[in-house]
C-alpha cells in the first residue's frame, strides 16, 4: 500500500501565502512525477504544478510566477503559494506515479485525501 499525506491547508487572506506539503510511504521503490491538482464544487479535478523525477517542473498558467512545488528525497513534495487570490480557494490533492519495484514495467498514479485550501478577499 501506498499512503500520501498532505498538510497545510488552512485560510488565508488574499495576498497571503501557504505552503502544503505531502509525504508518500508504503510500498515504494521509486516515484516518477508528483503534482498537486485543485478541485473545486461542480469542477473538474484540474493540474497546478508537476514535477517529475529529474526536478523538471510544469504549471498550470494561473498559478506560473505564484506558485512553485518542489520535492526532496524523492518522496515529499512540496507547494509553495504566494499572492494567493480568492480563484484559489479549492481543495488540493498530491498525486504520485509510484513504481513498486525495481522491475515494475510502470508506475501507478496514488491520490492523497486532500487538504482544503481557503482565500478570503
Amino acid at each position: 500500500q501506498v499512503q500520501l499525506v498532505e498538510s497545510g491547508g488552512g485560510l488565508v487572506q488574499a495576498g497571503g501565502s501557504l505552503r502544503l506539503s505531502c509525504a508518500a510511504s508504503g510500498r515504494i521503490f521509486s516515484i516518477n512525477a508528483m503534482a498537486w491538482y485543485r478541485q473545486v464544487p461542480g469542477k473538474q479535478r484540474e493540474l497546478v504544478a508537476v514535477i517529475t523525477s529529474d526536478g523538471s517542473t510544469n504549471y498550470a498558467d494561473s498559478v506560473k510566477g505564484r506558485f512553485t512545488i518542489s520535492r526532496d528525497n524523492g518522496k515529499n513534495v512540496y507547494l509553495q503559494m504566494n499572492s494567493l487570490k480568492p480563484e484559489d480557494t479549492a481543495v488540493y490533492y498530491c498525486a504520485a506515479d509510484v513504481k513498486y519495484y525495481s522491475y515494475s514495467r510502470s508506475a501507478l498514479r496514488h491520490w492523497g485525501q486532500g487538504t482544503r485550501v481557503t482565500v478570503s478577499s
